[in-house]
């Protein structure tokens, strides 16, 4: 990669008094690319996720947005640099219809005399909020339905089409096909290459290893809390990424996948 990465890390550190969450991680992601991050339970993705997109403070290392150091919070003040993050509860209000979730916390108001009532401008975000649902190709019978109306599947694309809608630097997905079927899952998938296909870059977090090798342009493996590796699909196999995750392969010094026992035996450090 030759391009300057869209939003990166180097060295985040994360403590819950004697366990550590994230030992000093690393992370790029870069322009118009879709990143998977895997690894096991417990191997620190979800706080890694959780430092880049605002929602946990790190008690050490750095996070850049297109190469200026940033200091995120809380999720608005990622939100404020074109971070989006659609977590696995996706964050719909089930009541509400289509347009009003797409608005959540950005509702648009009347202007004018209705000013002072704050009125809700619901005519307009129906309007855009179709307009976005069209240009990622999402079905919906009526812009008006409640969120409790659709499917799992459906859900899942008003909420990433929201992050898309507002997102201008990267879009997080937290297991997006987690609970769907093949056809819906399909579906999510074909959605996010439409998200990259528009240079919006997507991180896609998932145990899903058939759905990372169908999408992904890169694989960041996470182990023990930082980055142990970033593969192609195009160049290393489900296998070595499983023994990635698992620490029965690792990354020699060449650059290529070898066993960790096979090094230990020829006095090479583990």
């Amino acid at each position: 990669m030759t391009a300057e990465p869209t939003l990166s890390a180097r060295g985040l550190v994360k403590r819950y008094g004697r366990v550590t969450a994230i030992d000093g991680a690393d992370f790029d992601l870069y322009p118009g690319e879709v990143l998977a991050v895997v690894g096991d339970n417990g191997a620190g993705k979800s706080s890694l996720i959780k430092a880049l997109s605002g929602a946990l403070v790190p008690d050490a290392g750095e996070i850049k947005v297109d190469g200026a150091t940033v200091h995120f919070r809380t999720p608005i003040d990622a939100r404020r640099y074109g971070i989006e993050t659609v977590y696995q509860d996706l964050a719909v209000a089930p009541a509400l219809d289509i347009a009003s979730n797409m608005f959540l916390g950005r509702e648009k108001r009347l202007g004018g005399p209705w000013s002072v009532f704050r009125k809700l401008d619901t005519a307009t975000m129906r309007t855009e909020a179709q307009r976005i649902l069209d240009e990622l190709g999402i079905q919906i019978k009526s812009i008006t339905q409640p969120v409790e109306t659709l499917s799992g599947g459906q859900r899942q694309g008003v909420a990433v089409a929201r992050a898309a809608a507002f997102g201008t630097k990267a879009v997080i997905m937290d297991e997006p096909t987690a609970a769907l079927g093949v056809a819906e899952s399909g579906k999510v998938l074909a959605l996010i290459d439409r998200i990259r296909g528009r240079g919006l870059p997507v991180v896609l977090i998932s145990h899903n290893m058939p759905h990372v090798f169908d999408i992904a342009d890169r694989i960041h493996v996470h182990r023990l809390g930082k980055r142990a590796a970033v593969v192609s699909p195009k160049t290393h196999t489900m296998n070595q990424v499983v023994g990635l995750i698992t620490g029965a392969l690792r990354i020699g010094a060449s650059g290529e996948v070898e066993e960790v026992e096979a090094a230990v035996h020829t006095g090479l450090s583990s």
